[in-house]
Order: C-alpha cells, then structure tokens, then sequence
C-alpha cells in the first residue's frame, strides 16, 4: 500500500510540475488522470472507496460536528466508529473535497478539531499527513486531514470545521 501511495504522490507531483511549467496540455492531463485513477481501482477492492477502511457495521458510532466555514452550516452526524471523517463527510452529503480519495496526495480534506482536549488526544500525524497539511489552506494548531481520522469511541462529540477554501497541493 505504502509503494502505491507513492506512486499516486509521483504522479501528482508531476501533474504539478507540469502545470506549472505551463507544459501540460489537455491530452497529457487526461493520461496522468486516467494512469492516478486505474492505479486507484486496481488496489482498492470494487465499491470500497479508498479511504474506508471501517468494519462493515459494528453497530458502534459516535456523534461528529463538521462546522463549514464557507456557509456557517453546522451538521451533527452519527459514524461507525473506524470510519474516517472524510468518509463519514461524504456518506452524509458534507461538502469536504477529499480530491485524492484518501491517498494522502492532496490536502482538500483538511479540518480544524475545535477541542485542543480531543486535539491532544488524537494519534500524531505521520510525516506524510504533516507534509499534506503544510500546504493545506488556513493551517492551524490543530490542523489534521479527514482522511487520516478514524473515528474511535473518545472522540464522540467531536466538533470540526472545515476552512472556507481548499488548496489543493496536486495543482500547486
């Protein structure tokens, strides 16, 4: 899995490179896209998106706030407990990107924990989400990536904003 989301990192570098060189043109772009996206499907199981990785249905959930900055919505939802906050964003219709699908190629799905409580009592980031979350747009204290949170049992009544833009580190 590590070779692989090096591979879809490279390819995303170079998608970049080019864009900014200004030497990429619609041909060339439609080729990378299409060589990220086989790359994607061919590692990942049919009908499971790439970030999920929760149990099928352990019946335990817990309660998440995603507060949007761009509209001031606020939205409580009920996720599996495993399940990651850019997966349980996307199963309840919440406007968080998550550009690379949760291949840690991007920083789209960055949130803000609200709570320095919960903050402290999350995993530490790993130096691919640091180096993510060093493009992210609006980096905080405590800045982490949707993707790379699974929801445990402690962090039941978590609250999370997710920034007004996004800066997308693929196209920078």
């Amino acid at each position: 899995m590590a070779c692989l989301r090096a591979i879809s990192r490279t390819l995303a570098q170079q998608h970049s490179r080019c864009l900014a060189a200004g030497s990429l043109d619609v041909a060339a772009e439609q080729t990378l896209v299409a060589a990220g996206s086989r790359i994607s499907a061919w590692w990942r199981p049919s009908g499971v998106r790439a970030f999920s990785v929760a149990p099928q249905d352990s019946g335990e959930s817990i309660s998440v706030t995603f507060k949007d900055e761009k509209d001031g919505t606020e939205q409580t939802v009920r996720v599996a407990i495993g399940k990651s906050l850019l997966e349980a964003a996307h199963e309840n219709e919440i406007e968080l990107e998550g550009a690379c699908e949760g291949s840690l190629a991007c920083s789209t799905c960055h949130v803000i924990v609200e709570d320095q409580d919960y903050y402290d009592k999350l995993p530490e980031p790993d130096d691919d989400e640091n180096d993510m979350l060093d493009l992210a747009f609006g980096l905080t204290d405590t800045s982490r990536l949707g993707c790379q949170l699974k929801c445990q049992q402690f962090m039941h009544g978590i609250v999370v904003r997710i920034p007004s833009s996004t800066a997308d580190s693929r196209l920078a």
